[in-house]
Formats: structure tokens, sequence, C-alpha cells
């Protein structure tokens, strides 16, 4: 089975002006799937442009719609696994907001923790049979990361998901959860071209209002979500 992971980010990463910053996205289990969440969410996509009268080159990006738009979007998700991490900016460390390697590594870690802990879920409760995973593809919507952060994004992803991990000390090894897995392929997309990523914009964008306006509760009651908070 090949696993097919969305996402997108939320709000901004700098602790003097923001509290929260969200990674949120949906992961889709083999190509059956992705393709019936595709015309699902595509065709709430095109009720909406025809209603708002716009065209294909108008990007339904949650921050270009009401709220009332982005909760058809979010509604039509409903059954589809989502995944999210709120990173409580106020807790993170204010060394590593000094340099952009050290914010750019802390932000990969954040997002590799929450598709770990949404994977750790749906291995639980039987959704995955780990033995079973030959590849996950991961889809970013792209930003001003520099070409060598995007390999080491993949890099970690890989060794998370496929190699296995050491403790600090390199005391003690974490294996794979996908022990058998062939590979795993990363790809920065434009969501503009991207029907999916767009659906995890609004993911993010509904996590991120949750949370940043202390409706905590409610993050923890839409259905079908998996959602970690660091630090």
């Amino acid at each position: 089975m090949n696993i097919y992971v969305y996402s997108d980010e939320s709000g901004v990463f700098d602790k003097e002006h923001n509290d929260y910053f969200v990674f949120g996205g949906l992961i889709l289990l083999g190509t059956e799937d992705k393709e019936n969440w595709s015309r699902k969410y595509s065709s709430v996509e095109k009720k909406l442009r025809k209603h708002k009268g716009v065209d294909l080159q108008y990007e339904l990006k949650a921050t270009q719609i009401t709220n009332e738009e982005k909760g058809k979007l979010f509604r039509s998700l409903n059954g589809c696994f989502k995944f999210g991490v709120v990173i409580r900016e106020q807790n993170v460390l204010g060394r590593i907001y000094r340099s952009k390697k050290d914010k750019q590594r802390y932000l990969d870690y954040a997002y590799k923790i929450a598709v770990k802990r949404a994977f750790e879920k749906l291995i639980a409760d039987g959704m995955i049979d780990p033995d079973e995973v030959e590849r996950i593809y991961f889809y970013v919507d792209e930003h001003t990361t520099a070409t060598n952060g995007r390999y080491e994004l993949k890099e970690s992803l890989e060794q998370e998901f496929k190699i296995g991990t050491y403790s600090y000390g390199f005391d003690k090894y974490y294996p794979p959860i996908f022990g058998e897995m062939k590979d795993v392929q990363l790809e920065y997309c434009n969501s503009a071209s991207k029907l999916l990523v767009r659906a995890a914009d609004i993911v993010a964008n509904r996590i991120h209002f949750l949370a940043r306006t202390e409706q905590k509760e409610k993050i923890k009651n839409i259905q079908n979500m998996n959602v970690i908070y660091l630090p």
C-alpha cells in the first residue's frame, strides 16, 4: 500500500508577534482513497467557485474565502483522516528563533512528529498494517525553504519512517515504523495547482483558528483528527 500525505502550514513562526504556528493536513491510505477524496473535494470546490462566480485561476485558499465557505470545505473532509501539530511559540526556546537553520530544523521536527503520531494512531486502530506499506508520498505547500533545507526534511522523514533513528548520545536505536518500506518521496507543491494541498490548507487554518481563539476542546472533538501540541 502507498500512503499519501498532504500538508500546509498556518501562522508565522515568530514568537514576538505570534502565539501559535500550525501544520495540518490529510493522510490518505492507498491510491483509491486518494482518488476518492480528490473527487469529493473537487466537487465541493467547483460548487463554491460557481457560487462565487470565479474561475479555476482563483485559488480557494483559506485566506481568500469567508468563514462560512471555509466551513463548507472543511466539513467535506469529515470522513478523511486528518492530522496536525500546534506549536506553542511562547514555550519554544528563544535561541531557536535566532537562526534560520535552527527554525527550519525545529519546524521539520514538529512536522515529522505530528505525522508519526498520526501513523501510530492509524496502526493502533487497525487502519494501517505497517508491513504492507511500500511508499509514502509527502506533498508539502512550497515556501521559502532553501534547497538544502528541503533535502534535510526528506532525509529526516526517511530516517524516521524507513531507516530508524538513534538517541542523542547514539546509545539507543529506534526502529522505523515501516521496516519493509521501499521509498519516501517528498514534493513541494504550489497549492494553486495541487487540489489536496488546498484541502490541507483548510485543515491547517481550522486548527490554527481554534488554537488562537482558545477552543482546544473543539480541536479534540474534530472527526478523524489527530493533533499534538509542542513543546
